[in-house]
């Protein structure tokens, strides 16, 4: 690596070279400087990780240079067969403005009506809109009053209607607005006061509203063929907790808990039924459970990719191609190769792999009396054990078309709760996390289904479950 035009690596192998030559270094000095190139060492290591050869995200790399897009030629927009969205005119429009012509402006003559040209216009208006019930009240010779029922869920003198509450809890969960900007948009836009208090009680709604449903989602993931598992660390009130994310292409499951490993896994319920296949990115608990496994290949190659660059290792950087070159070939076959073709290919992985374990042997153990457990090992070669030792769960995309080469599903199911966390830094208590994560977990599952946000919410004020839940209960 390189900073301010110095060859930082090449220095630091001079500087090794010069220290082994000079004898009169004191056993301190020398273990001081020892230390020293050390230090230096693990922090170039760190400035050289980015996106490519670590999970740090895209937009931390410094001087990202972004992906230019290739000229073929063609005109900008909508290509000959792209569905658009033009607008369309409508047959009921909501309001008509007839235009009459101011015949002052005409030349003499006989004019007779020949119709209309239309043009319409899109528009929206934002505003309140206030519903009173009056209930009739009869009273007899007697004195007796009758008064007409009001409907159902109208139990107060003033309170707010379903659709708000829809709306403000899909704006703070769905679009992730911090309640003040809630209150804020509510009391500009159409004039309604909204206390935070308000916003709270209409997420609790919503959540006790969903307990059918989440129970359903996870019914439902414990049943599927293909599952994909991640995990990530959260802020509780200043405390560090984590997000379980299970999921699929038609279900998602949110759940914060205090652990990260198999009690956290145990208590959501979903893995001790599953009897599937589980995507995720070889977090060891995960093997805990008698499953079939299948590993996520982006994460090797991001690591293969940091054991060539920083380790110089060449049997990573040839590993990196032929694991591209494997995913591209099972896409040419339409998702899974034949036996003949996966045995081939094995082959070529199990010979690769041989190869590195001369460029990257196990430590030697000391001399003297042997150490209890297992010998320190370098990423490098950790990742070429972890390549060798589950090769089944590495290929099992070769041969298997439900099995993605990636677990890019269950970590774009996650990706939103750090978008969550970067906004509003953390959550206040274990409820408000628990009532996102449900809330949250409902919403990501209806637009699999392909149900918009918005429709989704006005289910649930309504007392209703989407159609494809009540199908999946009677399933």
């Amino acid at each position: 690596m390189k900073i301010n035009a110095i060859d930082v690596e090449a220095t630091l192998n001079k500087t090794k070279v010069l220290l082994g030559e000079e004898k009169d270094l004191s056993p301190a000095l020398r273990s001081i400087i020892d230390v020293l190139l050390m230090l230096v060492s693990v922090l170039l290591n760190r400035a050289t990780l980015n996106s490519h050869n670590s999970s740090k995200p895209p937009s931390s790399d410094p001087n990202r240079k972004k992906n230019k897009r290739t000229k073929r030629g063609k005109p900008s927009g909508g290509q000959q067969g792209h569905v658009g969205t033009t607008l369309q005119t409508i047959a009921d429009p909501d309001h008509v403005a007839v235009i009459k012509v101011d015949r002052s402006t005409l030349p003499k003559g006989d004019y007779r009506d020949v119709g209309f040209e239309t043009r319409q216009v899109f528009d929206i208006d934002i505003s309140r809109c206030v519903t009173e019930y009056q209930a009739q009240m009869l009273e007899n010779e007697q004195g007796q009053r009758f008064v007409a029922p009001f409907p159902d869920g109208v139990t107060k003198a003033v309170q707010y209607g379903n659709q708000l509450k829809a709306h403000a809890v899909y704006l703070s969960q769905y679009q992730l607005l911090p309640y003040k900007r809630v209150q804020e948009y509510f009391s500009d836009q159409l004039n309604i006061p909204l206390s935070e208090g308000s916003l709270y009680n209409f997420n609790h709604q919503a959540f006790t509203q969903l307990a059918e449903f989440e129970q359903t989602a996870k019914d439902q993931l414990a049943q599927a063929d293909v599952n994909h598992a991640d995990e990530t660390g959260i802020n509780i009130n200043g405390q560090r907790h984590w997000l379980h994310c299970t999921s699929n292409d038609t279900w998602t499951h949110y759940f914060p808990h205090k652990k990260r490993g198999k009690e956290a896994m145990d208590t959501i319920n979903i893995l001790p039924r599953f009897h599937g296949i589980l995507c995720h990115d070889h977090w060891k608990p995960y093997y805990r459970y008698e499953l079939t496994h299948a590993l996520c290949n982006a994460h090797h190659l991001r690591e293969l990719t940091r054991a060539y660059e920083q380790d110089h290792q060449q049997w990573a950087n040839e590993m990196e191609q032929l694991l591209r070159a494997i995913n591209q070939t099972v896409d040419q076959a339409g998702g899974a190769l034949d036996h003949d073709k996966a045995e081939a290919i094995r082959h070529r992985y199990r010979t690769l792999l041989k190869q590195a374990e001369i460029e990257c042997p196990p430590p030697i153990p000391p001399p003297g009396k042997p150490k209890r457990g297992k010998l320190k090992r370098s990423k490098a070669r950790n990742l070429l054990e972890r390549l060798r030792d589950y090769e089944d769960d590495v290929l099992r995309f070769m041969e298997n078309p439900r099995v993605p080469f990636t677990n890019n599903r269950g970590e774009n199911d996650i990706r939103m709760t750090k978008v969550q966390q970067k906004i509003s830094g953390c959550f206040r208590s274990m409820t408000g996390a628990m009532m996102s994560c449900r809330i949250r977990g409902y919403l990501s599952s209806c637009r699999k289904q392909g149900m918009s946000a918005t429709q989704a919410m006005s289910l649930v004020f309504e007392g209703k479950l989407p159609a494809f839940a009540q199908s999946a209960e009677l399933r």
